[in-house]
């Protein structure tokens, strides 16, 4: 077996790393505020929806710490203990995330039914300038994210909330214009479940992906086939097989297989061809076990 370390690759990801906590940091500050002012009007105001969308940011900026929390541990060295190091747990927190979220959901639409039911005189007025207060916070969070979430299950989930966040803001604001001007106030309660189901929609996918990943399942966007088929098209590979792939991190995915090459010679640049094939399909950290000829014809070795 072989294995080879890219130290480069490495110190690209650290800086990374160290750019994408600075940008989480600032989103969270800048969504903690929001939220001490959102709660501090709907509470004032009796908004459910401000409140709802108070406690739907706060659920948020726990994300956040919980994205902050994985980027450390994918720092932490491995030791004699965890030969991986912390990396396992960012796949925990994408699910922590996801579950934080679901109890989220749970409460806002109980709240809401019983709004629904015993509607509260609202100030549409002072919840519309707070919700459009929300959509430039949301809105900057999200430009902040776009970068990061296309290499991070959690950062992209992060980013998704964000979105989502902005788009129910522009909804708040839009209710507390109706019912400025029509004293509908059971359209509060309305705005709140329809906020839950955009954060529940939100959540499905960040859910399944990171269950999926704890349970050491094919990663999102790795195609099995395909890596397969690009392990076989290497030059002197007559045979892959044992292939095995999994997320080490929400960052990194690893494969072992066993190849079957048709010149011992050629062992070393079949190897190096085949992780710098799989690279380019998003797996960074690859074993490769080289086999000669009918030295696993049973494929049980």
């Amino acid at each position: 077996m072989s294995h080879e370390h890219h130290h480069h690759h490495h110190h690209s990801v650290s800086a990374d790393n160290r750019s994408m906590r600075i940008v989480l940091w600032t989103c969270i500050s800048l969504n903690l505020l929001f939220v001490a002012v959102e709660a501090g009007v709907g509470w004032f105001c009796s908004s459910l929806s401000l409140l709802s969308d108070a406690g739907h940011n706060l659920s948020d900026v726990f994300s956040l710490l919980l994205v902050v929390v994985g980027l450390y541990l994918l720092q932490v060295h491995s030791n004699r203990h965890y030969t991986y190091g912390y990396k396992k747990g960012t796949v925990l927190v994408a699910l922590a995330n996801a579950i934080l979220l679901l109890i989220a959901v749970g409460a806002i639409i109980a709240e809401s039914v019983r709004k629904m039911r015993e509607p509260v005189a609202v100030d549409g007025l002072a919840v519309s300038w707070t919700a459009g207060v929300g959509i430039l916070i949301n809105g900057l969070t999200t430009v902040l994210l776009m970068r990061g979430q296309k290499d991070d299950i959690n950062i992209r989930g992060a980013f998704l909330h964000m979105a989502a966040d902005t788009l129910v803001s522009v909804g708040v604001v839009v209710s507390g214009i109706v019912i400025s001007f029509t004293g509908w106030y059971v359209l509060d309660p309305i705005v709140s479940m329809v906020i839950a189901l955009v954060i529940l929609v939100g959540t499905w996918d960040l859910l399944h992906d990171s269950v999926r990943m704890a349970l050491d399942g094919v990663p999102e966007g790795v195609e099995m086939e395909r890596v397969i088929q690009t392990m076989r098209a290497t030059p002197h590979v007559t045979d892959v097989h044992h292939v095995h792939v999994w997320a080490m991190s929400t960052k990194e995915n690893a494969l072992t297989a066993h190849v079957v090459i048709d010149d011992e010679q050629a062992s070393s640049a079949a190897r190096r061809a085949i992780k710098s094939a799989l690279r380019d399909l998003s797996i960074t950290h690859a074993t490769i076990e080289i086999e000669y000829g009918d030295d696993c014809p049973d494929r049980e070795c």
